[in-house]
């Protein structure tokens, strides 16, 4: 199953906006131990490393206005290939999402790179790299009545929308039990609400909501409150690596790189030049 948060359109609004809601020293993941230490593979027999990605999972991956494939998929796929000193090997390939596993079984690609959800499914036919980003479930609400942590007693009674049948209405039922929950099926008619002021806050996807807080629909009228709230329980693991089940050592170089990545900061730079209003 694909993790598939936002559109082609919206990413092109994030990138023409003057971005309002950008803080003064945006918040940047980070999943790594900087004291923990990893072995820097040998990948010296490595003949090649094509990553195997698709075109339509913006900002993540996606065609550029040149044409030429894009994204923070595609830049770290790179960095990677770099931290591993075999950019000379590397490739990075575009795909339709129903044909990447099949070319990655046939051997026609090494690794994907393209948001598939690690599950108990999943699992059994790729082996993953560690999360190099997780999607945290986040409020906004209003600017002028913005909560600060701690929110769980200050948002008791208060009315808190959330898309109808979502994995973000079971959180907010089971970790915010005092709010008053507030469904709905569109989130035209949710963000609508929050801007008229009939609900208190709106809880969802941070990435989406982040999108959102910058579009002109918003119009400046809201922000971040509390915060960021992680759930692999509801919300998954994050994005990881997939490569065949039989390769984890190809699994291990890549958490060598990942991590190296994150420590010398190259993986937030890459992060804010693709989420400048950071859902962190």
């Amino acid at each position: 199953m694909k993790l598939r948060y936002l559109s082609l359109v919206a990413f092109c609004i994030l990138a023409a906006l003057v971005v309002p809601a950008r803080a003064a020293e945006p918040q940047v993941p980070a999943f790594w131990d900087t004291k923990e230490r990893l072995a820097k593979p040998d990948l010296s027999g490595l003949d090649r490393l094509r990553f195997l990605t698709t075109t339509d999972f913006p900002p993540f991956n996606f065609l550029d206005p040149g044409g030429r494939l894009s994204g923070l998929h595609v830049d770290l796929a790179r960095a990677i290939c770099n931290e591993l000193e075999i950019a000379d090997k590397c490739q990075v390939q575009a795909l339709p999402w129903g044909e990447l596993d099949q070319a990655l079984q046939k051997g026609e690609g090494e690794a994907i790179i393209a948001g598939i959800a690690v599950t108990e499914d999943t699992r059994t036919k790729y082996a993953f790299s560690r999360p190099y980003l997780q999607f945290p479930a986040r409020f906004i609400m209003p600017k002028d009545a913005v909560f600060t942590e701690p929110i769980y007693s200050k948002i008791a009674g208060k009315e808190i929308g959330v898309i109808a049948g979502s994995a973000h209405e079971r959180m907010l039922r089971d970790y915010f039990p005092a709010a008053k929950v507030v469904t709905y099926d569109k989130q035209e008619a949710l963000f609508g609400d929050l801007k008229k002021n009939k609900i208190a806050a709106v809880f969802g996807d941070g990435m989406r909501l982040g999108f959102w807080l910058v579009g002109s629909d918003a119009a400046d009228c809201c922000r971040f409150a509390g915060g960021p709230y992680l759930a692999p329980e509801f919300l998954g693991t994050g994005l990881a690596i997939a490569v065949k089940a039989d390769n984890p050592a190809l699994t291990d170089a890549f958490n060598y790189a990942l991590h190296t990545l994150s420590v010398k900061g190259t993986f937030a730079e890459l992060y804010l030049r693709y989420f400048p209003v950071s859902f962190y």
